[in-house]
């Protein structure tokens, strides 16, 4: 049930409905039917994998309260042991028996190694870090473990953030959805403005820029140089239009039902360095890798050598959450190799030459790791990239291309750079009414006009 589909519309409103119909102290209970209906709708095994999951991780965490400390690291590496399994079997198996296959061949021997014939239940790897997440804490001391296994499962399943987050804190969602939510009229005015804007992004923008982007990805011996570049920029455009106009629209949702969401992008690409990148993109997973990953692998606190490991491990992990393909491995190790050479070298840092060539500079960087990200294959990312360093001339009909992403890059460059000098990240919001009025017609205009019509699945679903 993709939210950009009239399935999700109706389900929507009936949910909503009922919300408001119902006594407060029965709204937690709703959202719970609500949200195991929504990711039942696409498979009832899906279903059984969340439940069993939440009911693993509640039962672990009631028995770390008065467990002694042998018995508790034994809990918690159970809880550890149970969701990362869950995502080696079910995401990683048949590509790391494939690898090693081959790696046989080379050596001259043939053994066949078996296959899982099953799907990727969809947001595994975003709810799987949630609810292990939870347990970690409550074995560091850092949270009480909660009695009442309903808040739980909607801690662990709530519908609007369920399949691609923002990958939530137990300390932030257990209170609220304790405490029989209910929305204001400014939650409800914030959250419209957010769902509006992200369905801009990911209908008009996202959508539309995919068309570009395939048109190459998936042919690339017919693309010159030049078109290479624009593809690039554009999956840039594309992807953080998609996964953050799905951010957007999950915390809007969300407060519909009176629950606040983490923010999960502000304003990537105003990033000056690859450090600040990643505090300001995909924050959910970056803290959540900080924090369960990277401090606990010693951090910065090591020595230089130390760090750099710890940096390249978690960053490399971090490619290979997103999928069971070397592009993302090798995506996320370009990103370590950056984050190290800014650490270490100061020079090449371009904070000295001003803030728009140090957004320029993250922004280029940022693009050639997400051509690694998009193609096919290593093979195809060294292709395409020497294509682009050989022939980056343009044909007369690229420039038709180029009028295209600009035009509908243009009013997510507006707004973000509105928001940057304002500071102000819901401007929208602030707008002289008359204005607000007009630009919300246009958004809803743009959104029934050139939305893409064939409702193309968020990105982030296959993660």
């Amino acid at each position: 049930m993709l939210f950009n589909s009239l399935e999700f519309l109706v389900f929507l409103v009936v949910v909503y409905g009922l919300f408001l119909a119902v006594p407060r102290r029965g709204r937690s209970w709703l959202l719970l039917a609500a949200s195991w209906f929504f990711y039942g709708y696409w498979s009832l095994k899906f279903l059984g994998l969340l439940v069993a999951t939440t009911a693993i991780d509640w039962w672990i965490g009631l028995a770390l309260e008065h467990a002694r400390p042998p018995r508790r690291r034994f809990l918690v590496f159970l809880s550890v042991a149970f969701n990362l399994g869950l995502l080696a079997t079910l995401k990683y198996f048949n590509f790391f028996a494939g690898e090693f296959s081959r790696f046989l061949a080379l050596l001259g021997v043939e053994v066949p190694l078996p296959v899982l014939e099953c799907v990727l239940p969809v947001g595994l790897s975003f709810y799987v870090f949630q609810s292990m997440g939870y347990t970690i804490d409550v074995y560091r001391g850092a949270l009480k473990p909660t009695r009442d296994f309903f808040v739980f499962a909607l801690f662990v399943s709530f519908f609007p953030q369920l399949v691609a987050g923002p990958i939530e804190r137990a300390g932030n969602m257990l209170g609220q959805f304790a405490a029989s939510p209910d929305s204001t009229s400014e939650q409800r005015s914030r959250g419209f403005y957010l769902i509006l804007w992200g369905y801009f992004k990911k209908v008009v923008v996202a959508d539309n820029l995919a068309l570009v982007v395939q048109g190459v990805f998936d042919s690339p011996t017919t693309a010159g140089g030049f078109m290479v570049l624009m593809a690039t920029y554009a999956f840039t455009l594309q992807i953080y239009c998609d996964f953050s106009g799905y951010s957007d629209i999950a915390r809007g949702l969300a407060r519909y039902f009176g629950i606040e969401l983490m923010e999960n992008f502000r304003l990537p690409f105003f990033a000056a360095n690859p450090r600040d990148f990643w505090h300001r993109w995909h924050i959910s997973l970056s803290t959540w890798l900080r924090d369960y990953l990277y401090f606990p692998l010693g951090g910065s606190r090591l020595g230089a050598i130390r760090t750099g490991l710890n940096l390249m491990v978690t960053t490399l992990l971090c490619g290979l959450w997103h999928g069971a393909n070397w592009t993302y491995v090798a995506w996320g190790g370009y990103h370590g190799l950056g984050l190290l050479v800014h650490r270490l070298v100061p020079p090449l840092r371009l904070g000295f030459l001003g803030k728009p060539f140090a957004w320029l500079g993250t922004f280029l960087f940022v693009s050639l790791g997400f051509l690694v990200f998009r193609a096919h294959s290593l093979t195809q990312a060294g292709d395409l990239l020497a294509s682009a360093l050989n022939s980056p001339s343009p044909c007369p009909g690229d420039f038709g291309v180029l009028q295209r992403i600009v035009l509908l890059t243009l009013p997510v460059w507006a707004l973000e750079t509105l928001q940057l000098l304002t500071g102000d990240r819901e401007v929208l919001l602030r707008l002289w009414p008359p204005l607000q009025c007009l630009l919300t017609a246009g958004l809803l205009l743009a959104i029934l006009i050139l939305g893409a019509p064939d409702g193309r699945p968020f990105i982030y679903f296959q993660f």
